[in-house]
């Protein structure tokens, strides 16, 4: 394992604002830069209440402008929703704003519901032209010759680093046949990993941008200094993503305890699925879930994640995640 980084969903937790999670992210950015993560991605999602990083693009260059040399980025930018040119502008202004810690992760989905897609698009043509988008778009960010009718300024010339994401084997085909580092979403979506990065890494063509396949796999986190705490301020998370699934979407709950008495048990039992590629508890069990991942799938970067009520209990829980990761770090640098 090369890096550890951590993703921000920007979470809006019951109680508070958008402006006290928009704060809440630039605090916790900070923190991650001082507990020495790689990399801090936001993501784009829209129509949800509970998550502040609709426009990420925007927030990625407040939290640059907050932090002095952690990469700050898209995990990710959702190319269906935009033209490939207004992106390449928008994240060629932050790379020139920013030089060499800018980051643009490309999804294939919407990040929202079909009714909201249709009101960020207006028009949705009824072919999928996402391979052809992100050339497009890589294109717009590449030195160029001059001669082109349209180019990106600022942009041309960024060469902003593309990453492909996925929770499905479609981005780890793609990801291959570019040539891109390829993120996997396995903190919510896992059931495809092992398939997904077996694809990947054996269809990987070398690039002008890759030599060789680079793969982050997504965690989640919850660390406290007892199991009890740490079960306890997750709840938080499983009682969000129960109702997300349940079309109830809504901030960040408050933390319950006997989550298991709120949940259907038929939900529930989807929902822990959907959240087993995890880690948490004490820093000692923390520590040994997030080596189990790392030993069964070989990531060159791990990308954990988790939204806690409490941001005082989230920033500790990615301080605990960063000393157990560096010191696997050093541990794999050895093997």
């Amino acid at each position: 394992m090369q890096h550890f980084s951590l993703l921000d969903l920007s979470p809006v937790p019951e109680g508070s604002t958008t402006a006290d999670a928009l704060s809440n992210t630039v605090k916790l950015a900070q923190a991650a830069e001082a507990a020495g993560y790689h990399r801090y991605w936001l993501a784009e999602h829209h129509n949800m209440p509970g998550i502040a990083s609709a426009a990420t693009a925007v927030v990625i260059g407040h939290v640059a402008g907050a932090t002095s040399r952690i990469r700050v980025g898209a995990g990710g930018i959702m190319l269906p929703n935009h033209a490939p040119l207004m992106v390449a502008e928008q994240f060629g202004t932050l790379a020139t704003l920013y030089p060499d810690r800018i980051d643009l992760g490309l999804g294939r989905a919407p990040g929202t519901d079909m009714a909201t897609a249709r009101a960020l698009r207006r028009y949705m043509a009824p072919e999928d032209s996402f391979p052809q988008d992100v050339a497009e778009l890589i294109n717009y960010m590449d030195d160029g010759d001059g001669t082109a009718a349209v180019r990106a300024f600022p942009g041309e010339g960024t060469k902003v680093p593309v990453w492909i994401l996925g929770s499905s084997l479609y981005g780890a085909q793609l990801a291959a046949h570019f040539g891109l580092p390829y993120a996997f979403a396995s903190h919510f979506a896992p059931a495809m990993l092992e398939d997904a990065l077996a694809i990947y890494r054996r269809d990987f063509k070398p690039s002008a941008w890759l030599d060789k396949p680079y793969v982050i796999v997504a965690a989640g986190v919850c660390a406290a200094e007892t199991d009890a705490e740490a079960a306890f301020l997750r709840s938080s998370q499983l009682l969000a993503f129960a109702r997300l699934r349940t079309g109830r979407p809504g901030k960040l709950p408050y933390p319950v305890e006997n989550v298991e008495e709120q949940i259907p048990p038929q939900v529930m039992v989807g929902v822990q699925q959907a959240m087993s590629c995890s880690a948490q508890g004490t820093p000692e069990n923390v520590r040994a879930g997030l080596a189990r991942i790392i030993e069964a799938h070989q990531p060159d970067e791990l990308m954990v994640t988790g939204m806690i009520h409490d941001h005082t209990a989230r920033v500790r829980s990615f301080e605990i995640a960063a000393e157990a990761l560096r010191a696997l770090q050093g541990t794999s640098e050895m093997a």
